[in-house]
């Protein structure tokens, strides 16, 4: 078994290979790597797959969920929120798949998995919109590999029903 701590969480990968903080900031940490690139908080190695993680939490979630507005300003502002954190999230697991590329380790698919406290109704328009741009699947007849096979963002609640060999507690 794996464990890493991250972001006030603690991930238990049992069949993982390896796994530990990608955006590591201690230059001394064989894991730092030290481009100025964004980077995933954290990857696991398994025998068929890489995982990407990337974690988030908000303080005020309705910050980002349109559904509760009273004017045309707070949609915009609203939208335009989460059309930031799409986009950083989409430039978070590219900018780490090019770090892996150039490492020679995007030898296996690669999954990314954002896990952020929203509520699920959020994470599925999230994860709908993530998708579109990471892009997932092979989206050219010219390429021979996928950027990413899958991508989910889920809160701590669905990741634990959905990964119960990956358990996740907060610190």
């Amino acid at each position: 078994m794996k464990e890493v701590e991250s972001d006030n969480y603690k991930f238990y990968f049992t069949d993982a290979i390896d796994a530990y903080k990608f955006d590591e900031t201690d230059k001394t940490n064989p894991h730092f790597h030290g481009a100025p690139m964004k980077a995933v908080d954290i990857i696991a190695e398994f025998k068929d797959a890489y995982i990407f993680v990337e974690m988030k939490n908000y303080d005020d979630i309705t910050e980002y969920d349109e559904k509760n507005f009273v004017g045309k300003k707070e949609i915009k502002e609203k939208r335009e929120k989460f059309k930031w954190l799409k986009n950083y999230l989409k430039y978070k697991y590219r900018d780490t798949y090019l770090y892996r590329y150039a490492e020679a380790k995007v030898d296996k698919p690669v999954h990314y998995i954002c896990l952020i406290n929203f509520d699920n109704a959020l994470n599925s328009r999230l994860n709908k919109a993530l998708k579109k741009e990471l892009p997932v699947g092979k989206v050219s007849k010219r390429w021979k590999n996928e950027l990413a096979n899958s991508c989910q963002v889920i809160n701590l609640d669905k990741w634990n029903k959905n990964f119960p060999k990956w358990k996740v507690t907060c610190l």
